[in-house]
């Protein structure tokens, strides 16, 4: 993801593409190459574990992954069965989708909630409440922890992990609020602008996760004031993976340990600045922070 987000130069000169200037095809090959063993691994083992009888009759195993395997179409306008080799670009696309959305969103929700003890305060009493102490917090939690799904709500808002969704190409003339936008014009669109824009959110620069408390605007893309996972047929494939693994990490650290602030650091002298790359994370890790 970080090599795809790199400038090219034969972008701008395409004569010169050939020569791949900046080794960029290359390391892309080479990763592409080391992502389909890995991926290729997953299939060929859980093919081997599906051959054991005993297997089919433990439900609780029963993934995403066997879902794939066991599709079976109407063999018409759909496949008959999806092969193993389109499995393994479903799997690279998901985990490419989902991992950094995951890791970006959690260090900002926890950036956020550092400076802000009260609000980690009301987080980690929820799930107290709600989860106890002598147990994990699992995926089924997530539907009656209100103020954690609000809280990932806000950070999605505030910090959406993709500024720019994948960009699209406008199939006819159209006119939008006035503006004519002609047929095979490349559109951005600015999630992150969108999400503190003044006219769609009151107070949008401060966070508050309580803005989504009992309210229904939700992530799944029909709320287009609020889009941190693009909207529409290309929205993100990783959305399920990222929403519940960003609550039960999230969640679970809340519940096992106490954060404070450390080496003089205060709320005021974090920097809470971001950095553009393919994702928008933090421009100094949390963990960095001195």
């Amino acid at each position: 993801m970080e090599i795809i987000a790199k400038p090219n130069v034969s972008d701008y000169f395409p004569l010169l593409s050939f020569l791949d200037l900046q080794g960029l095809r290359k390391k892309t090959n080479n990763l592409s190459k080391l992502l389909g063993v890995i991926t290729n691994g997953f299939v060929e083992e859980r093919l081997q574990m599906r051959m054991n009888s005993s297997y089919h009759q433990q439900k609780k195993h029963q993934d995403f992954l066997d879902v794939l395997i066991d599709y079976e179409g109407n063999g018409k306008d759909e496949p008959s069965k999806i092969s193993v080799k389109y499995i393994q670009t479903l799997m690279v696309e998901f985990f490419m989708s989902a991992n950094k959305a995951i890791s970006i969103t959690v260090e900002w929700a926890m950036s956020e909630l550092i400076r802000n003890p009260e609000m980690m305060k009301t987080a980690k009493a929820e799930i107290a409440q709600v989860v106890g102490h002598g147990k994990k917090m699992e995926e089924s939690d997530i539907e009656n922890l209100p103020y954690l799904r609000s809280t990932v709500k806000e950070t999605l808002r505030f910090h959406p992990p993709g500024a720019f969704p994948i960009p699209r190409t406008v199939m006819q003339d159209i006119e939008v609020m006035g503006y004519s936008i002609p047929k095979g014009t490349l559109v951005l669109v600015n999630i992150w602008g969108i999400g503190r824009d003044p006219s769609s959110w009151d107070d949008p620069l401060s966070f508050k996760p309580e803005r989504f408390l009992n309210s229904t605007i939700d992530y799944r893309g029909q709320n287009f004031e609020y889009i941190p996972f693009g909207a529409g047929r290309r929205i993100c494939p990783g959305l399920p993976l990222a929403q519940q693994m960003i609550h039960v990490m999230l969640g679970s650290l809340f519940q096992s340990f106490d954060w404070v602030l450390e080496k003089g650091l205060t709320p005021e002298t974090m920097d809470m600045s971001d950095k553009v790359r393919f994702s928008l994370g933090r421009a100094v890790p949390l963990s960095t922070q001195q």
